[in-house]
């Protein structure tokens, strides 16, 4: 993303250089502003809202192409979205200036205001098109008077329910309306117009149509093929058969017909992937053809290459094949749909702390429309839920099981979330989840600090060398190959950090860890505990690995065993990135 940051005074630009390097931002002076808009994707202001508003007043064009613009005032306390909320960008970017300068976004589109999902949020996370009148249908969501119909299952995060008469009609689809033409061509996500003749569903309610690209199409042709021939047979896909022509994510055809002028032609802008007959051959097809074959080597082009094409791009999603087919003047088309899977986000939420938690995990979280987790990792991030979000909290010793229902739901078709402390993928939720989930599911990895981080960051630099993870639980793994792991990473020098290293009834393996240690190490080596990191009640300690005490510690307490080469440094555990190895 290209961020532009501007600034007047000296506070202004103290504060625009503490943002410069998390959002990858470059500071410009004010002049520069007309030539920069254009290719902006985002701009922060440290200036008062109005003299912000004058200035980008004349460059304004169009809410879907304009970049996000925040405003930051002089004292740091807020971060307004001021203009491009949704389709800007700019509520994201103030949430994300606001946590780094530790002041309070100001976000005041409706859909936020009341922590619903907006409508033109659907378009974006869609890629869709769309027909209708957006801004109506969008109010008409949010006044819960409008009827969401979305017949292909998108996974989508909780909408506003129909609380009363519903008024407006909103439909995801890629089929074409009910006159057999859609009522305007434009692509409201690249920028186009979104208004087009008003639609009236059978029940009297207005429609409005969001048209995500599902469709694949596969051209085939003869040799010098004119343009004409096959945009006719192009728009036999929508006449014949209703497919909304906005809905082609790509067209696809045989190598051979790489430049074939009159099929680029006939699909321009749009570009061609092709495949070498090869590939094609090894497709299953309705309609194979003979004479196809001996030409090009493929017993089908149309439709096996929309096929092979939906799969490339589908990434696991399941393709079937719409419109087998269609023979025109020399020309051949099919079209093969990509359908939705459900979503499944694994999310860390990292130590405890708020301003610890990722961006992307908070908006995963109300990406979701169900949320599945540990009751009291739920209770951090209730807040952040969007109204209408499904929670299944269960407790301590559940977790394959939460995984488990996780899965079953995204495989429903559902948009999940499966939260877990620190990082996800470190002794936690995405290995038993990611175990069970096939590719018939979207998954989206959301990392988190994790605790060894977490409690390093607390002792100072013990992790600045090679180091190794270590559990001392043994309820998944044998005793004896964690003892194996041990005394590796004791003869080996490496750190060792130790998760789940003591509870109520494995209180001696701690011990026996350390005394491993103790072989291996200067009995000055330091080691360093953390209980509770980043959240409330949290303790910092170290000792000498001779004197260290096991019973001091418990489950919520991760240890650092320092290498040889380990010290403390004005009470902070360092270990050196580059080592000057000495004798011992």
């Amino acid at each position: 993303m290209t961020i532009a940051l501007f600034a007047v005074t000296e506070a202004g630009r103290r504060a625009a250089a503490e943002v410069t390097g998390p959002l990858g931002a470059t500071a410009h002076e004010l002049g520069e502003l007309p030539k920069l808009w254009p290719g902006l994707d985002g701009a922060v202001f440290f200036l008062a809202t109005g003299a912000t508003v004058r200035l980008i007043a004349p460059l304004l064009a169009d809410k879907r192409t304009d970049p996000g613009v925040v405003c930051v005032d002089e004292a740091r306390r807020f971060a307004v979205a001021l203009t491009g909320g949704h389709e800007g960008g700019a509520n994201a970017l103030a949430t994300r200036v606001a946590a780094l300068l530790g002041a309070q976004p100001v976000i005041t589109t409706a859909s936020d205001a009341v922590g619903s999902t907006g409508l033109d949020e659907l378009v974006q996370l869609l890629g869709a098109a769309v027909d209708g009148d957006l801004a109506a249908a969008g109010t008409a969501l949010l006044d819960g008077a409008a009827r969401l119909e979305n017949p292909l299952g998108f996974p989508l995060p909780p909408v506003p329910p129909t609380t009363g008469e519903a008024r407006h009609t909103i439909v995801i689809t890629d089929r074409a309306g009910p006159s057999g033409a859609p009522t305007t061509r434009s692509v409201a996500a690249s920028g186009a117009t979104e208004q087009g003749a008003p639609e009236t569903g059978g029940d009297g309610t207005a429609v409005t149509r969001l048209v995500p690209p599902t469709l694949v199409v596969g051209i085939g042709s003869a040799r010098g093929v004119p343009a004409e021939a096959v945009a006719a047979t192009l728009r036999r896909l929508e006449a014949e058969y209703g497919l909304d022509p906005r809905a082609v994510r790509a067209f696809a055809s045989v190598d051979l017909k790489a430049a074939e002028p009159g099929i680029l032609a006939a699909i321009a802008p749009a570009s061609l992937r092709t495949y070498p007959a090869a590939a094609l051959a090894s497709i299953e097809v309705p309609n194979p053809s003979e004479v196809v074959r001996r030409e090009v080597g493929t017993a089908s082009v149309a439709e096996a290459a929309a096929l092979h094409a939906a799969a490339e791009l589908a990434a696991g999603a399941p393709i079937e094949l719409v419109v087998e087919k269609i023979k025109g003047d020399n020309v051949t088309v099919a079209a093969a749909r990509i359908r939705p899977r459900g979503r499944l986000a694994i999310v860390g939420l990292g130590p405890g702390a708020a301003d610890l938690r990722v961006p992307r995990a908070e908006a995963e979280l109300r990406r979701a429309s169900i949320v599945v987790g540990l009751d009291q990792y739920v209770d951090q991030v209730r807040h952040l839920l969007r109204p209408g979000t499904e929670v299944r909290a269960s407790g301590l010793g559940d977790e394959e099981q939460r995984a488990a229902d996780a899965v079953a739901l995204a495989a429903k078709g559902h948009a999940v979330a499966l939260i877990g402390s620190g990082d996800a993928g470190v002794y936690a939720m995405a290995s038993p989840a990611l175990q069970g989930a096939g590719a018939d599911i979207e998954v989206v990895g959301v990392p988190g600090v994790t605790a060894a981080l977490a409690a390093a960051s607390l002792l100072g630099a013990p992790l600045g060398h090679d180091h190794v993870l270590i559990s001392l639980s043994d309820l998944h793994t044998p005793w004896e190959v964690i003892e194996q792991r041990v005394a590796a990473a004791a003869a080996a020098d490496l750190v060792t950090c130790f998760y789940n290293p003591r509870s109520r009834d494995r209180h001696w393996q701690l011990g026996a860890a350390l005394e491993a240690f103790r072989a291996h190490r200067p009995p000055t080596t330091p080691v360093g505990a953390v209980r509770q990191a980043g959240r409330p009640g949290q303790r910092v300690w170290t000792a000498a690995l001779a004197d260290f005490d096991p019973a001091e510690v418990d489950m919520l307490t991760t240890v650092v065993v320092g290498s040889s080469a380990t010290r403390m440094v004005a009470g902070r555990m360092v270990t050196p990135r580059g080592y000057r190895w000495t004798t011992r």
